[in-house]
């Protein structure tokens, strides 16, 4: 793939680029709590983006992106909103650096990849995090890997219009080989963790569908959480969100509490607390136990949390009765996507069969496998 980034740049382009790498995304546990300033678990993993970059002197920005084989051409002192949506994401980082006042030239990039689309591993801060690291390097802007992260960030939120947190970008640019980061969604502290699973792999199963209900229920779940919070603080605890929420506290405060909010609230702080477990366990090399986690957290999200879909669901119980299955579960906003399992290497291949199968069986649908590997962030390609 990187030669033929190479090629493709060569093709429309005179100058000689430099090349960078940009890995997509996965979450082992801890989901819905970023926006909730709790703790998630993430990790970069060998899907990625690949960009050639170089300086040009005609102050235009030419990007082409090879796997839609689609072009952009804007000038970089006046540039607006582009039609083709991948391109916003470019452009979005671009609109972010001359806001903060650093000086970006002109500039050409070809990028194209691995990473699934709509399979929610996170190519757009691949995308957005691989361009600031680029462009960084090339016009020597001496921004740190956090400033680059919260860059990405800004850019999906204020040019793209998409209000992701942190986590994304974060993993994206701060991943290390062989490791999960524990991520402080409220401080931006970190922490690595090692994920010694040899003998095991990451497997994404790819439900192939997408719920129209991901965005709305979202904004729904966001809003029952801050009225949660609001309730608790109504109720004399000291709290600005539900990070600082014990389960303990939470079951005391149950009867002051909507039936759906406490729901909603008791399962983002139960997976706070799941998260710092699951850290505990990856220290003692305690898979069995890391993957039981797993899995209470897919029951949270599908019965507590209601972010779940039947596909998902499916997915999950399939692989309950495999003993080389140690975990599983619904990873990202849900209503669709992927589940991510830790399997026994020597299965992948016929119990992803079986699976598929019953899958196809069940709902008409293919299911898509991705086997993939902790490794490190964003960086240039020597």
């Amino acid at each position: 793939m990187v030669d033929q980034i190479q090629e493709a740049f060569a093709s429309l382009y005179s100058t000689s680029p430099t090349l960078f790498r940009s890995p997509g995304r996965v979450n082992l546990i801890g989901e819905h709590t970023d926006y909730n300033q709790g703790f998630v678990l993430p990790a970069a993993i060998n899907k990625e983006l690949y960009f050639a970059v170089a300086l040009n002197d005609d102050e235009r920005c030419r990007i082409h992106a090879y796997d839609l084989q689609e072009s952009v051409d804007v000038s970089i002192a006046s540039f607006n909103k582009s039609e083709k949506g991948w391109a916003n994401y470019v452009l979005g980082v671009v609109d972010q650096l001359q806001k903060q006042g650093l000086e970006v030239g002109g500039f050409d990039c070809v990028f194209g990849g691995n990473i699934p689309r709509g399979a929610g591993m996170s190519s757009s801060a691949a995308l957005e995090c691989g361009i600031g690291t680029a462009l960084n390097t090339l016009f020597a802007l001496g921004l740190s890997q956090e400033a680059i992260a919260k860059l990405g960030q800004k850019a999906e939120n204020e040019y793209v219009g998409v209000q992701c947190g942190i986590m994304d970008q974060f993993a994206n640019v701060f991943g290390r080989n062989n490791h999960v980061i524990k991520l402080d969604c409220r401080s931006l502290a970190y922490e690595y963790f090692p994920l010694d699973i040899d003998g095991y792999k990451i497997v994404l199963l790819d439900t192939n569908v997408s719920h129209s209900l991901d965005t709305s229920e979202y904004n729904i779940r966001r809003q029952q959480c801050e009225e949660g919070v609001h309730i608790l603080q109504q109720q004399g605890l000291d709290i600005t969100s539900l990070r600082d929420v014990s389960p303990e506290e939470i079951g005391q405060h149950q009867s002051a509490m909507d039936p759906v909010i406490f729901m909603r609230c008791h399962y983002v702080v139960e997976e706070n607390r799941r998260v710092e477990e699951a850290c505990h366990f990856l220290q003692q090399h305690d898979l069995l136990s890391f993957g039981k986690k797993m899995y209470e957290s897919h029951e949270g999200l599908s019965n507590q949390y209601e972010v779940s879909c039947p596909e998902l669901d499916f997915l999950v119980a399939q692989t309950r009765a495999h003993e080389q299955v140690l975990g599983a579960r619904m990873m990202g906003g849900g209503f669709g996507g992927c589940t991510i399992n830790l399997m026994e290497e020597s299965v992948v291949e016929p119990l992803t069969e079986q699976i598929g199968k019953a899958y196809h069986n069940a709902f008409d649908l293919q299911l898509k496998v991705y086997v993939g590997d902790i490794v490190d962030g964003t960086s240039s390609i020597p």
